[in-house]
């Protein structure tokens, strides 16, 4: 079968593309000229949002079973990459945008409303399946986020919460991650004595630093002290409680345990890739929260005090959301415990063998991995 021509123009859909433009202000009879760059950066947006849900898609897939090949994890890890690109081009169109000045944004402004960001469908569906939980949100007026949207889009996203989000995936998939208890190796005790004598030796640096006041030398130790009751409580409860969350985190106690070891023993070849991958989780809530903040001041040079067009406290509304939205905060956790390579446990030669990859000699017909 031969495929007929495609030209460009119809493969991109270009007349329906270059068409979907219709400025509020030039029917209103006062065209503003800015407003045309408002609209293309953010049907753009849009655009991008859903090049990010397409990605996730396969993230969703690869993860979803109870088996995951080693092979597509660097598939998943590819794809949250290409997330990371794209929200910086994301912050990059707030550089764009900011060419227009706060008084040529009020040309048009007050023809917007109640139209509002907050009413991105997709946007929503981004944050709720990367993992976003409802209790983690910024409440604005004690409303569900959802009520902003349309009834459809509601129940779209209603059901998307349902699902398993990336997070429940990947938490899924670090507690069977492999080595962490090896070869009558336990894991969790000798990194549990480490880490506890490096924030120790920490809280000691502290008590004796003349760099700091009386106060903030007690803040820092109690800070330490508390820093390391959050990484004792993993320790406690018994082999099945694993799965549950110790206080201070939310992740389970045997998926924590696993990211921890894969990021102290990264540059052993089987551990590689997933490093690869939760550092690419990292860099993706990393780039959403400097979005978030960019949007903030962006709105707050734009338009002040005001309220925003969605009836929303404008910039203060979006600070709030810089911090609280976060995803995996587990993850960036993990650095308080983390200590130079020369002190970490080391590991047994079975556990090396088992992470390491071994080739036969050339001509012998063979390899293998050991």
């Amino acid at each position: 079968m031969v495929n007929k021509p495609v030209s460009y123009a119809d493969y991109l859909k270009l007349d329906v593309l270059l068409n979907a433009q219709a400025p509020e202000s030039a029917a209103a009879g006062r065209e503003a000229h800015d407003e045309m760059l408002f609209i293309i950066v953010h049907q753009v947006y849009e655009l991008w949002f859903k090049q990010i849900l397409v990605e996730i898609d396969r993230i969703e897939a690869i993860f979803a079973g109870d088996w995951v090949d080693d092979r597509d994890v660097a598939a998943a890890a590819n794809g949250l990459a290409r997330i990371v690109e794209v929200l910086r081009l994301g912050v990059r169109q707030i550089d764009l945008l900011e060419t227009m000045t706060p008084l040529d944004f009020l040309d048009f402004r007050d023809l917007l409303y109640p139209a509002s960001g907050f009413q991105s469908a997709q946007f929503r569906a981004v944050e709720v399946r990367l993992g976003l939980r409802r209790e983690d949100r910024y409440a604005f007026e004690d409303q569900p986020f959802e009520k902003r949207l349309t009834e459809r889009e509601q129940t779209r996203v209603l059901d998307q919460e349902k699902g398993r989000s990336v997070f429940d995936l990947v938490e899924t998939w670090l507690s069977r991650v492999p080595f962490v208890e090896t070869a009558g190796w336990r894991f969790r005790e000798a990194y549990r004595s480490a880490v506890a004598d490096a924030v120790r030796g920490d809280i000691a640096y502290a008590e004796r630093s003349a760099a700091l006041s009386d106060s903030q030398r007690a803040a820092q130790v109690k800070a330490l002290e508390q820093e390391l009751d959050r990484f004792d409580a993993l320790f406690s409860g018994t082999p099945a409680d694993l799965a549950e969350a110790a206080p201070g985190w939310r992740m389970g106690r045997g998926a924590v345990l696993a990211a921890l070891f894969i990021n102290l023993y990264r540059d052993e070849p089987a551990l590689q890739v997933p490093f690869r991958f939760l550092s690419l989780l990292m860099d993706v809530d990393e780039t959403l929260t400097t979005w978030r903040f960019r949007h903030a001041l962006m709105v707050e040079r734009m338009i002040g005090r005001k309220l925003g067009t969605g009836g929303s406290s404008g910039h203060s509304y979006l600070h709030k959301t810089v911090e609280r939205h976060r995803i995996f905060s587990d993850l960036f956790a993990l650095a308080t415990f983390l200590m130079p390579s020369r002190a970490r446990p080391a590991l047994p030669d079975e556990v090396r063998r088992a992470m390491s990859l071994a080739y036969a000699p050339a001509g012998s017909g063979a390899s293998e991995s050991a």
